[in-house]
């Protein structure tokens, strides 16, 4: 059933693309069954299209969890970059899967609050702009709240 996994989330079946993402995520959030293909969804971080990019923004926050060996280590760089995407919606997808990856690797809090607080945001439009600001305002609220906790 897992074979090719990054044909499926590429597919050009939107509907059938996205609907096998949900089912990793679904799983993901109760088991690690999903993790040993952790390379496979971060390699899609680059895709052209920003709803496979948004994919696997989702998958990846929901497997940090797993991730005893550390491997988001080399990819929370290219993830945070998603903070400020040249697609408005994927860099709220982003912002909103960051609280996931804090709550699961709270060694990352300090990081992604700076890169939140730091965010230049002028490129979208000012309709977006707003939309944005309240997504980082809530992230960083779960943050924070978590890490004081931790």
């Amino acid at each position: 059933m897992k074979e090719n996994i990054t044909a499926k989330l590429t597919a050009k079946d939107n509907q059938f693309a996205c609907a096998f993402a949900e089912k990793i995520i679904a799983e993901s959030q109760q088991t690690d069954e999903w993790y040993e293909y952790f390379d496979d969804f971060a390699s899609l971080l680059h895709h052209p299209k920003s709803l496979v990019r948004n994919r696997a923004l989702y998958i990846l926050a929901a497997n940090a969890q797993w991730d005893e060996a550390n491997r988001f280590d080399a990819v929370i760089s290219d993830f945070l970059a998603h903070v400020t995407d040249e697609k408005p919606i994927t860099a709220r997808q982003c912002i909103k899967a960051l609280a996931q990856v804090g709550s699961a690797k709270p060694q990352y809090i300090p990081a992604i609050l700076s890169h939140l607080r730091g965010a230049d945001l002028s490129k979208y439009k000012s309709s977006m702009r707003p939309l944005i600001e309240k997504d980082i305002a809530e992230t960083e609220k779960v943050l924070t709240a978590f890490d004081l906790l931790g």
